[in-house]
């Protein structure tokens, strides 16, 4: 097992395949349970994370020494006029945040959004408490676009604001 703080972690991005499903169903799950970033309140079973993860139009994962570190999603933001504008989730195995995962996973969506010929990449719901990913979107150089307040129902019952964000990807 990797220790978290390992110097120079040789991580490798690649499209996930079936026998990964259960990892980062595992880790999809506990961000889901952690009510601070993902939409869902419900967690998948095996099969609907199966079924979820296929449905995307790429699903990665980030991986080390054969061991899954975290995983992001990627998809039309909506329909038809709008299909060009990406959206994309981002989660990281709890043991390995600090790690610079993330922004690997974030680089790495980027890249492979021009390949499937977005030409934006826009978050709808960055939940305003998760520092993290707002210092880091910023620093890749995300633009806000605006905050709806109280837009996002936290684990303890409480709302806080939720930020928008996009980056041309051409």
């Amino acid at each position: 097992m990797i220790k978290k703080g390992m110097p120079k972690m040789k991580i490798t991005i690649r499209k996930y395949i079936d026998k990964d499903i259960p990892c980062i169903t595992r880790i999809w799950n506990n961000i889901v349970e952690e009510a601070k970033a993902f939409p869902q309140i419900e967690k998948m079973s095996e099969k609907e994370a199966e079924i979820f993860f296929a449905s995307q139009s790429f699903t990665a994962v980030a991986v080390c020494d054969n061991q899954i570190l975290g995983l992001y999603i990627l998809h039309p933001n909506n329909i038809g006029r709008c299909s060009h504008i990406a959206n994309a989730s981002y989660a990281v195995c709890a043991n390995y945040r600090g790690e610079h995962i993330g922004e690997k996973l974030v680089r790495h969506s980027m890249d492979k959004a021009r390949e499937l010929n977005f030409s934006i990449l826009q978050f709808n719901a960055v939940v305003s408490t998760n520092q993290s990913a707002i210092h880091l979107y910023e620093k890749i150089g995300f633009n806000r676009i605006g905050i709806i307040p109280a837009g996002y129902l936290l684990g303890d019952g409480s709302y806080t604001d939720i930020i928008l964000y996009y980056i041309p990807l051409i």
